[in-house]
């Protein structure tokens, strides 16, 4: 599938936030379109987080709009209650589908279909898994956010591939280009503004990390006053983490 024109989205700022954990993620397991719930930590994640993703939005212009998969949902949620709006939910927004793969574990598609497993940790199309295009993806990810009504930022709640997918078109990277920004961890985000006509990437997976002693780092005020936590500089996801691609 080749890829036309970006077209002009109605919001100026992206936000795209990954949804907490499952215990798919903490398992290594594929879930592709596959419906698992948010686990208790993911729960927690998402609770935790929600402020500073909301951190510097207008909560009065400032949507939110989320896959319809549950735990996308659920993490989406966490945020509306702290902004006070309504969620919006988008099928076109689910993860990326992945065929045969779903519900196996990294193990379990390395030995089953190692060709198509060695394609995809290089980057590489993987043929016969059935699913969805790379391209694909960002196609329909883009189309939800261009059907969104005009507002000055909106906060995108979806998956590790998804978001991958949709910055690399944003930024207008080819395939050539695939993962040369790192995968988003659970419940972290990345923003993104429209500026000189062209989006630009000012943070990339940044993640609510506990601190030493209940101590908070990071830009901006402190949503929570025992908030064991920083903003920034979130680490790479667990190499088990199937999803994050």
């Amino acid at each position: 599938m080749t890829s036309g024109p970006l077209p002009a989205l109605p919001v100026p700022r992206l936000v795209l936030w990954r949804h907490g954990r499952t215990e798919w993620n903490a398992a290594g397991r594929f879930q592709g379109q596959l419906d698992p719930p948010l686990d208790d930590r993911g729960r927690r994640q998402a609770a935790v987080a929600a402020p500073y993703v909301a951190a510097g939005l207008p909560p009065e212009d400032t949507l939110v709009v989320s896959s319809d998969l549950t735990r996308a949902a659920e993490t989406a949620r966490a945020l509306a209650g702290v902004l006070g709006v309504q969620v919006r939910l988008d099928e076109r927004l689910r993860e990326h589908g992945m065929g045969s793969w779903e519900g196996l574990t990294r193990e379990e598609v390395a030995d089953r279909f190692p060709e198509q497993y060695a394609d995809w940790m290089a980057g590489r199309p993987v043929l016969g898994r059935g699913g969805e295009d790379p391209a694909e993806v960002a196609e329909r990810a883009v189309a939800a956010l261009a059907d969104l009504p005009a507002a000055a930022a909106t906060v995108v709640v979806t998956h590790g591939g998804t978001a991958g997918r949709l910055i690399e078109r944003l930024l207008g990277l080819g395939s050539e280009h695939r993962r040369v920004f790192g995968p988003l961890g659970n419940c972290a985000w990345s923003e993104l503004v429209v500026q000189g006509g062209r989006w630009r990437l000012l943070r990339h997976n940044s993640a609510v990390q506990p601190q030493p002693g209940g101590r908070v780092e990071g830009v901006g005020p402190v949503p929570a006053p025992d908030a064991r936590a920083t903003p920034e500089a979130g680490p790479p996801p667990p190499p088990g983490d199937a999803d994050a691609v």
